[in-house]
């Protein structure tokens, strides 16, 4: 599918950035996949050294295998699900608004629209070490409303947007100001 056609894209509207989370915040979740996928190994390589008998049994064995398969296809289907969640959670910055869309679980997802002239505050916030070292950080916009609040999670170039984002929100605000002149 089209991006336009996911946000119905105004006539006048142009994408300024497509903003997804900073691939370096996936690698813990890569690294903990590939911890729990050697879990059986080491099993494996326990049992035949204390149990070996328990590895050649007539009802052990495949029950073993079985036990071994299922573990190993929740495994990737735990790992399936974060990696959707975190490749499909998007934030679309047009010359117009802010598109929020956050998948939250395989089933689940929220789009939220946020004009730029209704801007108050861009905020970024950076904690930690690799995040200094890599140049990502929480990116949050602020409007006067209570119930609109965007936060962009772990984004690459978090200073860029934030300044990008007041710049851009400055030029809507002026648009919409000559608007209300006329």
């Amino acid at each position: 599918m089209h991006l336009g056609e996911l946000i119905k894209q105004k006539s006048y509207e142009q994408i300024v950035y497509e903003i997804r989370r900073h691939p370096i915040t996936f690698i813990p979740i890569a690294f903990l996949f590939l911890v729990l996928l050697l879990v059986p190994v080491i099993l494996y390589a326990l049992i035949s050294r204390i149990f070996p008998e328990l590895l050649m049994g007539p009802r052990s064995y495949p029950l073993l295998v079985l036990l071994v398969s299922a573990y190993t296809l929740t495994m990737y289907l735990l790992f399936y699900v974060r990696f959707i969640d975190y490749y499909l959670d998007l934030w679309i910055v047009t010359n117009d608004r802010i598109i929020d869309i956050e998948q939250h679980n395989l089933f689940a997802r929220s789009i939220t629209e946020l004009d730029l002239f209704r801007i108050q505050d861009v905020t970024v916030e950076m904690h930690g070490m690799f995040a200094t070292l890599f140049n990502y950080a929480d990116v949050s916009v602020k409007t006067a409303s209570s119930n609109t609040h965007i936060v962009f999670y772990a984004v690459a170039h978090p200073n860029k947007i934030r300044e990008d984002l007041i710049k851009l929100s400055e030029e809507d605000r002026k648009y919409h100001q000559r608007d209300e002149a006329m």
